[in-house]
């Protein structure tokens, strides 16, 4: 398995799972599925999609320009599903393996 993904890369990519979106658009979602956790600043996030995209984990989907201004949308490419699988999995087995320690360690309601 490789390295543990960096947070706002698992939620940048996880914005892009359902659908291409604009750069506000992954901003908006990001922020939304992490429940405000997560908060991109649009230089930072416009890094890290030309990073993804030489990762080849994200793509440019289309451009289209809306009040003059040129607007990209990007989507999740099938390498940049695999490594959000991958790092989900990773994720799941560390709660999986806190929760088992937590439980036994302590008497009363189980952890999740």
């Amino acid at each position: 398995m490789s390295k543990a993904m960096r947070e706002p890369t698992f939620w940048i990519l996880t914005a892009l799972v359902d659908q291409p979106r604009h750069g506000y658009g992954v901003i908006q979602t990001a922020e939304a599925l992490s429940e405000g956790q997560v908060r991109l600043q649009a230089g930072t996030l416009y890094a890290a999609l030309d990073r993804l995209a030489a990762q080849g984990l994200v793509a440019i989907d289309r451009e289209e320009t809306v009040e003059g201004r040129p607007r990209r949308y990007y989507r999740l490419t099938d390498g940049g599903a695999a490594a959000l699988a991958e790092e989900t999995a990773r994720l799941a087995h560390n709660v999986r393996t806190a929760s088992r320690l937590l439980n036994a360690s302590r008497p009363g309601p189980a952890f999740a």
